[in-house]
């Protein structure tokens, strides 16, 4: 473990704490692949079909330090409850120099402290081992991708910005797998529709949004999502808006050339594009 390499956990109600006494991690790249294969008859071998990660699990081993037994005590139970495994999916976070990482995840179990050479009056060392479900880490800074470029500001009062409308624009998914894509479309539109030209798949929304109307659309896998937005704040499913034709695509590695349109003029509409590139490994 390398001094500037941190820890952290946030609990699924915010809490977070940091492994300070850090001795050892594991899990920080290695994750076992399921490589699916078939065999017609009378084939030598067998035929490739894709290759599926298994969840991540994450090792870790720490040292309580205290003035005293009861600190010692104390602390075991602090940290036994901000890693309660009942609280649900909290977020593990990596950081070494100027690289963070985060992964969905939860404590296997509550910590264990081993008793005999493994404690002191004034320390106590501890293991824990958390489930990642998606095995992937992911970037911290997501990346926002406005429909506008902007050029230039003027200095007046509240906000006025001249720009090129960019309806055609590549976003490049720099991680090892693809990526989930949260997208805000903003009215006025009639039946917009984004396409990822690079993969042939689109997502339309059969719909007229009228000016102060927006969607949000998530193609996370176990959160997708389509919700309308009204101007006053109240938000609705609307999954039967969604063309039939349409796939909650996610962004491929590399280069993915992004167009938005609709049936009616774009000039004022707005899509953001939200994603967070995907890594193997930290």
């Amino acid at each position: 473990m390398q001094v500037n390499e941190i820890i952290e956990y946030t609990n699924a109600v915010g809490v977070t704490y940091r492994f300070i006494g850090l001795v050892s991690v594991e899990g920080l790249g290695d994750v076992e692949a399921d490589i699916q294969q078939q065999s017609a008859p009378f084939q030598d071998g067998s035929t490739y079909i894709d290759a599926m990660l298994a969840p991540r699990y994450v090792g870790i081993e720490f040292i309580i330090r205290g003035t005293d037994y009861a600190d010692i005590r104390s602390k075991r139970s602090a940290i036994g409850s901000k890693l309660n495994p009942k609280l649900g999916l909290g977020t593990l976070r990596y950081i070494s120099g100027t690289t963070t990482r985060v992964i969905d995840a939860i404590a296997e179990s509550v910590p264990f402290y081993p008793d005999g050479d493994a404690r002191g009056e004034r320390w106590q060392r501890g293991t824990l081992t958390f489930v990642c479900p998606n095995p992937y880490w992911r970037s911290l800074d997501v990346i926002e991708e406005p429909t506008f470029k902007p050029l230039f500001q003027f200095p007046f009062e509240g906000v006025f910005e001249m720009g090129e409308q960019r309806d055609e624009r590549i976003i490049t998914n720099q991680g090892d797998a693809p990526a989930p894509l949260y997208i805000e479309f903003y009215g006025p539109a009639v039946n917009p529709v984004i396409t990822n030209t690079t993969t042939a798949e689109y997502i339309r929304v059969n719909q007229t949004l009228a000016e102060g109307d927006f969607m949000r659309i998530d193609t996370t896998d176990g959160r997708k999502s389509v919700e309308f937005v009204a101007p006053d704040g109240t938000a609705t499913n609307v999954f039967n808006w969604i063309d039939l034709g349409s796939t909650f695509f996610k962004l491929a590695v590399g280069d993915n050339e992004i167009a938005y349109s609709a049936d009616s003029d774009i000039q004022g509409a707005i899509v953001n594009i939200t994603y967070s590139n995907r890594y193997t490994a930290v």
